[in-house]
């Protein structure tokens, strides 16, 4: 097929050796099989911001760490190089997300490399070698709806372990390769810790493919298998390996009103003592 003028610099560079066809065209991006080497993968490339029908919402991008302080004021006032360095930083944040859940084993397509608005990474593929279904497209006994729901839920909590949130989880979202479950669109990814809406986007993404896997094996839709993986991480008890039961029991008991105040108390003079050290650095730059 013609070489797509977004891949031709690679083609060129000698990392594409060939464009074979476009396998899907989404809200966010255009997806293409190419050919390295002797190895088939897919070219992901980015659409432009103005052209994405995804919108970069506050609630996704909160949390997420800027160390070069000149860029993050930038971005802050939003100005024409802030713009343009948060647009980066959102294409950015795929590829960061797919090495750091590779390295926790995650099932996660493997990234070759990201350049110019295009990702580089495996192709997931059936066991005939052809680019493996979606999930929405795939028919499920109750068994293997069982075995895969297990198998998702275990990657959920692998990935909260290694700090993020897909924020975007549902059945449009994972292929079903030869050996099961693969997750891809990361983009929206969340950060654990710093995003307020982190424990909220986990239970939509949990819910989801409880939702889903449940048209297959009713009883899923009686767990809740959300709140439990959140409790067991706030808790700091949450590991890779946890064993789930897909129950979960609130905690009723009072609240500590005082140790409460302390905390609260305790993070103003923490932001205090933040917004003086940014201060400084101004002061500095100036």
């Amino acid at each position: 097929m013609k070489i797509p003028k977004r891949l031709q610099p690679l083609v060129e560079d000698g990392m594409i050796d060939e464009v074979v066809t476009q396998l899907m065209s989404g809200k966010e991006a255009q997806v293409y099989v190419v050919r390295c080497g002797d190895a088939l993968r897919c070219a992901k490339v980015f659409k432009e911001a103005k052209q994405r029908s995804f919108k970069q919402a506050v609630q996704y991008q909160e949390g997420r760490r800027e160390r070069n302080t000149r860029r993050a004021r930038a971005m802050a006032k939003k100005t024409r190089y802030g713009q343009q360095e948060q647009e980066q930083a959102w294409l950015n944040a795929e590829v960061d997300a797919l090495y750091r859940l590779a390295a926790a084993d995650v099932r996660v397509p493997q990234p070759y490399g990201f350049v110019d608005g295009v990702l580089l990474m495996e192709m997931i593929a059936d066991a005939e070698g052809y680019a493996a279904p979606r999930l929405d497209d795939v028919e499920l006994s109750p068994e293997l709806a069982l075995d895969y729901h297990a198998r998702v839920m275990r990657d959920v909590v692998r990935m909260l372990c290694a700090g993020l949130v897909h924020g975007d989880l549902s059945e449009f979202n994972v292929l079903v390769d030869a050996h099961g479950p693969v997750i891809i669109d990361l983009p929206q990814a969340v950060d654990a810790a710093g995003n307020n809406s982190a424990a909220s986007m986990l239970e939509r993404d949990v819910d989801n493919m409880r939702r889903y896997f449940g048209r297959f094996a009713p009883r899923l839709l009686e767990t809740d298998y959300g709140k439990e993986i959140w409790a067991l991480y706030a808790a700091g008890e949450l590991q890779p390996d946890t064993p789930l039961t897909g129950c979960f029991t609130p905690d009723t008991r009072e609240v500590d009103v005082d140790q409460l105040l302390d905390v609260i108390e305790d993070a103003r003079e923490a932001h205090a003592e933040r917004m003086a050290a940014l201060a400084d650095e101004q002061r500095d730059d100036n």
